[in-house]
């Protein structure tokens, strides 16, 4: 069913959180002839979070993939990774999406979006330590400040908590 392998690598970035933000993430696998194949996306918005970042940087890259796959994700957001490796997802989703402390959870919209996909793809989340010369992390750091920098900044998909 997942005949393909996919390594994506996301990274956010946000300036006075909340406030003027971006995302960069680089999708790579390798082709039938043994090419390596790589994507890069990125995109500012005018004013949202770094979780939000982080998390919307997961939600497009994944959004990309055109058949199921099976997809390593690379991430320093511990928010991101811990939310599915520790189960907090989950839980969030049997608490109809409040927290223990009867809050609601935050970017209830993105962690819907990223439901749907993880019904499509096998996806394994890897959490990678920021700015620890990971060549990928980083080019995706500078990725996510460039566009958070640009004068192209997005309304749309921001703050929305």
């Amino acid at each position: 069913m997942f005949d393909t392998d996919v390594e994506i690598y996301t990274d956010g970035a946000c300036a006075n959180n909340p406030g003027k933000g971006g995302y960069g993430a680089i999708l790579r696998y390798i082709g039938l002839s043994g090419k390596i194949f790589e994507k890069k996306i990125s995109k500012g918005f005018n004013m949202t979070t770094n979780n939000r970042m982080e998390l919307l940087a997961v939600v497009d890259s994944l959004s990309l993939l055109k058949k199921p796959c099976n997809v390593k994700l690379y991430s320093d957001s511990k928010y991101v990774v811990d939310a599915i490796n520790q189960g907090w997802l989950d839980n969030w989703v049997l608490k109809n999406w409040k927290l223990n402390t009867s809050s609601p959870v935050k970017n209830i919209d993105l962690w819907k979006k990223f439901l749907e996909l993880r019904k499509i793809h096998n996806i394994e989340f890897i959490w990678v330590k920021g700015h620890a010369s990971n060549k990928y992390n980083d080019l995706c750091d500078k990725l996510a400040v460039q566009a958070r920098l640009s004068k192209n900044l997005f309304d749309d998909n921001g703050f929305l908590e």
